[in-house]
């Protein structure tokens, strides 16, 4: 679409009629010859040369008259900024920051869950199912992934990107972070990657089925730290609440960690279960999508300069031309005399 930026300039169209009409006329000074008798020279010259000399005296004014207001018109044009809009560019800001730990201890192997055809799995395998469903409904959140086992690693940084992030969500194995449980430090690798965090809300989910056996700091002390920072930490406990020993389910210190940072708690016995647990926090943790748009702009202002300034050179060059040819057509005269019976100028070799 062709747009004007300084509509304002087109008000100036009239302004060299205004200075013609309003401005006072130049008095010209000129040299002349003065003669007794100049009026009868006036009176004795042909009076169809003279109407010649005028009509194409006027045609030339009216030919320049033209050529100026067209050049006018051209600048005018040109302060006035003639622009091109282009369609709108959207990009969509994320306004919230997910980070999801998962638990790859050796507990996570154990085969007491069913995917969506009801097949028997392990934990892990009916987790990455569950999460991936739930990550295709975050569009507009930026995602990154934790892992953790005998220490955390970042799998993968925040991103935008969220089929990359269930790809390598895919990637991961039981017990590749090692067999025991470092909920702990997962929680205070995550507080370090929300440092660069601009994002107006950061929540952590953490997904675990065992309590923690291998942190230097404990998950309630990091949780702490996390609420300072402001970032949310919902916990899923997965597997049977029954288990005893490395692997029993901490639910006391998990609902400790979610309530210090104001998340929620949830125990996963089964798929549904994980899944209605999955539901909820989406429904909690809103998305809330910031679009931003920009349409491009094509600035077009050196057209009518450029056009302006041909115009203007064809039409001195024209000049040019004209004077050389009658330069040469005419040859300068020797000598001036008045004819004393037709009181005539006229040139003499």
């Amino acid at each position: 679409m062709l747009t004007f930026a300084s509509n304002w300039a087109f008000l100036l169209i009239p302004l060299p009629l205004l200075v013609w009409w309003l401005a006072p006329a130049p008095a010209p000074r000129r040299e002349a010859l003065r003669v007794p008798f100049f009026d009868r020279l006036v009176g004795a010259q042909q009076a169809g040369g003279a109407s010649q000399k005028s009509s194409r005296g006027g045609g030339r004014w009216l030919k320049g008259l033209w050529l100026k207001g067209l050049l006018w018109g051209l600048v005018i044009v040109a302060l006035a900024r003639p622009q091109w809009i282009e369609p709108p560019i959207e990009r969509t800001v994320p306004t919230r920051d997910l980070l999801l730990l998962v638990d790859l201890s050796a507990s996570m192997g154990h085969e007491d869950f069913t995917n969506a055809g009801g097949n028997v799995v392990d934990r892990l395998s009916a987790l990455k199912e569950v999460l991936g469903d739930f990550l295709r409904h975050r569009q507009g959140d930026r995602v990154g992934l934790v892992v953790f086992g005998n220490s955390p690693f970042l799998q993968v940084p925040f991103s935008t990107d969220l089929d990359l992030s269930k790809q390598l969500l895919d990637e991961t194995r039981v017990g590749m972070a090692g067999p025991q449980t470092a909920l702990g430090d997962a929680i205070g690798l995550g507080i370090q990657l929300f440092e660069n965090s601009d994002a107006p809300a950061k929540t952590m989910i953490v997904l675990t089925d065992g309590n923690d056996t291998a942190s230097a700091v404990p998950p309630s002390e990091a949780a702490r730290i996390a609420a300072d920072r402001e970032i949310t930490i919902h916990a899923i406990a997965m597997g049977d609440p029954t288990t005893v020993g490395e692997e029993k389910i901490d639910e006391e210190e998990l609902s400790s960690v979610a309530q210090i940072t104001g998340g929620q708690m949830s125990l996963a016995l089964d798929r549904d279960d994980l899944s209605a647990a999955y539901q909820t926090l989406d429904s909690l943790e809103t998305r809330d999508v910031k679009t931003v748009s920009h349409r491009p702009r094509r600035e077009f202002y050196y057209f009518p300069v450029a056009v302006a300034l041909v115009l203007s050179l064809g039409s001195e060059l024209r000049k040019l031309i004209r004077s050389s040819r009658i330069e040469g057509a005419v040859e300068a005269p020797e000598r001036l005399r008045v004819n004393p019976r037709t009181f005539q100028l006229e040139v003499s070799d």
